[in-house]
């Protein structure tokens, strides 16, 4: 865009912005099963006719002039306040779309618009996959934030890169909505590793899992195959100014904070019925070792983070192993006292203080879509030589307790 588009865009948004030109369109959530409608997502439009009726062209120029938060508080203010008045009081679950950037950069803002909703409406903040893996911890952490606040997460294009499959666990939708692609390519091996992936989550965590892009009733049945539990398309609705008949569910979109678990230790979490050992570093070695080529082999690759204790753990070897690492996993992190912003290349480094819990524990968790283990230890304080020093330690394939030491390391970064 030439400088002059640019001021003639920056104006175009700056009289939009301050006036009521915004709207929204509804496009139904239909259950795959029942046919019921318990759910709409609200599609960001522009004025009737104009240049600005697109939201693709909106969005474009927003990022262009700076304007991006702003244009999603107006759009965010409008569609709760057409999802009021067309409702004429009777519940509604509204899912709305926010940029990560919005999300992270500005919940405060997302918090505040989202507080004046009218009572009755149930909204889920739906954000895309595709920036996890650039920003894991800030996605996590304003996604708790909204969860406190009583609003769910969908995860959407869930697919379209498979790599990131590995942090559906770490970010723990309550919705996932599958890539429209995955329709299209239900043949494909890839998409049938997806879709596995999505429907082990899907299965542990109770969450809903939707399938985009539905047209025709062979469409329908491609969805069922691939887990979907809700549809959207063409085959129900374009997206209208009216509110088709629907069906209150308030329970399946009910937020489900992920709590304690981003405020402790790895070893905290541990409960009594894990039995803790006892040995020396030199023996707790190969274990970490085993852990780190799981992650490297896994079909679909998951996260991997470890925890030294101090950067001088973090010696030559490891940074070899871990650059490694870096070039086939999604996200690798290494937490330790005076660890740099970046250890290794390609690793995120969490630089831990010298009384934190994690400073005193030896961990290594592998988190994925179909992969789940973590070793678990604390330094028992010996001042031999290194290697013999002793640890209490634990080695887990619980999902769930991995899972949580997952969230407890990555809510440091």
């Amino acid at each position: 865009m030439s400088a002059v588009d640019t001021r003639s865009a920056g104006t175009g948004i700056d009289d939009l912005l301050s006036g009521d030109g915004l709207s929204c369109v509804f496009q139904p959530f239909v259950d795959v099963d029942t046919g019921s409608v318990p759910a709409f997502e609200a599609l960001m439009r522009g004025p009737e006719g104009s240049r600005w009726h697109s939201p693709l062209a909106l969005l474009a120029a927003a990022r262009e002039t700076g304007r991006l938060a702003d244009l999603e508080r107006a759009s965010l203010r409008a569609s709760l306040a057409d999802a009021a008045r067309l409702s004429a009081g009777r519940p509604i679950t509204l899912f709305v779309n926010l940029e990560p950037s919005t999300v992270t950069r500005y919940p405060d803002m997302v918090l505040d618009v989202l507080a004046g909703r009218a009572d009755h409406v149930q909204v889920v903040v739906e954000i895309t996959e595709r920036a996890l893996a650039a920003d894991p911890a800030g996605i996590l952490a304003a996604a708790e934030r909204l969860r406190a606040g009583g609003h769910a997460i969908a995860l959407d294009d869930v697919g379209a890169l498979p790599e990131s499959l590995a942090f559906i666990p770490l970010l723990r939708p309550e919705v996932v909505k599958l890539d429209l692609g995955l329709l299209r390519t239900i043949k494909d091996p890839a998409t049938v590793a997806v879709a596995g992936a999505v429907r082990a989550y899907a299965e542990q965590t109770g969450a809903e899992v939707v399938a985009e892009g539905i047209e025709t009733p062979e469409d329908l049945t491609r969805a069922l195959v691939l887990g979907a539990t809700l549809g959207q398309g063409w085959l129900w609705g374009r997206g209208e100014r009216v509110l088709v008949p629907s069906t209150s569910q308030p329970q399946r979109f009910a937020a489900r904070p992920i709590g304690a678990a981003l405020r402790t230790s790895p070893y905290e979490l541990i409960d009594t019925g894990q039995r803790i050992r006892e040995a020396p570093k030199h023996l707790l070695v190969p274990l970490s070792r085993t852990l780190e080529l799981m992650a490297a082999e896994a079909g679909v690759p998951p996260i991997l983070l470890a925890a030294f204790e101090h950067a001088r753990f973090f010696r030559p070897a490891t940074v070899r192993r871990f650059t490694e690492f870096a070039e086939r996993l999604p996200f690798v992190a290494a937490f330790g006292v005076d660890m740099p912003a970046a250890p290794a290349p390609g690793v995120r480094g969490g630089a831990l203080s010298a009384d934190d819990p994690l400073a005193g524990e030896w961990t290594v968790v592998v988190l994925g879509a179909h992969t789940s283990a973590a070793l678990i230890a604390r330094d028992l304080g010996d001042s031999g030589p290194d290697a013999d020093r002793r640890f209490e330690f634990v080695v887990t394939y619980d999902r769930a307790l991995v899972t949580s030491a997952a969230h407890a390391m990555v809510g440091r970064l």
